[in-house]
């Protein structure tokens, strides 16, 4: 018997991916993580123009630090994630700042919007990591209104986190789902927004990485605080993490130009910008 795309994601094998996932982001520490990553994402939000009063969708919000770099811009926010730990955190972090986002449930390849609901849908290193690429792409466009912007986010292939989740997937098990690092190739995107949009522009941009600690500690940090590295070492046995920490602190320490101890670390991702058509 035949088993279809579509049959084999609605399995109980792609419901236990799924759960996967959501436990994978639900460890660590993302608001810890995050924050050595705010120069970044203040850096990208900057450069979409977005208007005060804007309805903003953040997709894959985490801890909340687009959507209130947003909210404090003057955007009317909406955050959501899988990890709804992290959204109790981003609550948190929103009342202590007096900033009025709201921050909600939501899968990327299920939104829970009305068609239309906003004006700017965008996903900072988040939505790239679900599994059904068509999906998310789908629900991107349905939830932006005619003329709206989609903008995103994500690794490339190339790049410095690309080579780390290479670096990783040399040690663990195959996770059963297309790469995440597809969404920072030009022609994958094209293919992925081809139907609905009017104007798609892309750019490659570098997200530094700035440590006061050395490589070493740096593979030790995310460890503890980055979910899917946490969750890469658990899955191994004593000799196989010392093998990928061995790995991870080889490549940061190659790529790492700063001095006095620390480490800095230039990672390329594509920007995509979207015009919903």
């Amino acid at each position: 018997m035949h088993t279809t795309a579509t049959q084999r994601q609605n399995s109980p094998e792609f419901d236990a991916l799924k759960a996967r996932l959501k436990a994978t982001w639900m460890t660590g520490n993302y608001d810890i993580f995050s924050r050595f990553m705010q120069k970044g994402a203040e850096e990208f939000y900057g450069r979409l123009g977005v208007a005060p009063g804007a309805r903003l969708l953040d997709v894959g919000c985490g801890a909340g630090q687009l959507a209130l770099i947003a909210a404090k811009a003057g955007a009317r926010v909406t955050g959501c994630d899988i990890a709804t730990n992290w959204l109790e955190q981003a609550r948190a972090r929103a009342a202590a700042e007096g900033v009025s986002v709201i921050f909600e449930e939501g899968d990327a390849e299920a939104l829970p919007y009305r068609d239309g609901q906003f004006d700017i849908v965008v996903s900072l290193i988040g939505a790239m990591f679900a599994p059904r690429p068509e999906h998310v792409a789908s629900e991107l466009m349905r939830v932006c209104r005619p003329g709206g912007t989609i903008a995103m986010a994500n690794w490339t292939p190339a790049g410095f986190v690309g080579q780390m989740f290479k670096t990783i997937a040399r040690h663990i098990a195959p996770s059963g789902m297309p790469s995440p690092v597809l969404w920072g190739d030009e022609a994958s995107v094209k293919e992925r927004l081809m139907d609905g949009i009017m104007d798609l522009q892309f750019a490659r941009r570098l997200y530094r990485f700035d440590y006061p600690f050395p490589p070493a500690t740096v593979v030790e940090f995310f460890r503890e605080n980055y979910g899917p590295m946490t969750r890469a070492f658990a899955s191994l046995d004593a000799e196989g993490q010392k093998s990928l920490r061995s790995e991870l602190v080889e490549l940061w320490s190659g790529s790492n130009y700063a001095g006095n101890g620390g480490t800095s670390v230039d990672a390329e991702y594509l920007e995509v910008v979207a015009t919903r058509g």
